[in-house]
């Protein structure tokens, strides 16, 4: 039996997908420049924790939430500034 080929699909294609696929789950996709003291950070969590970009960024956030939350974001605003991060 001859099956027709499907069309390979292109990386775009592909892509596009992947990131329809994220959306029906519910997640969100965040895109930003990081300055050069973040991504020193980053690349300690990263090396440090073995997390996905995708961890670090939930991560981050939910900790920045957290400080929020608990009246604690001018502190760690203030520890940042002191550290020079």
């Amino acid at each position: 039996m001859n099956y027709p080929k499907k069309k390979a699909m292109t990386n775009a294609e592909k892509q596009k997908k992947y990131r329809e696929r994220q959306k029906e789950k519910g997640k969100k996709e965040l895109r930003g420049y990081l300055s050069q003291e973040a991504l020193e950070c980053y690349e300690l969590i990263s090396k440090q924790t073995e997390w996905s970009d995708s961890v670090i960024l939930s991560n981050a956030i939910r900790l920045t939430y957290a400080a929020y939350k608990n009246g604690q974001v001018g502190l760690l605003n203030s520890w940042l500034t002191k550290n020079k991060l």
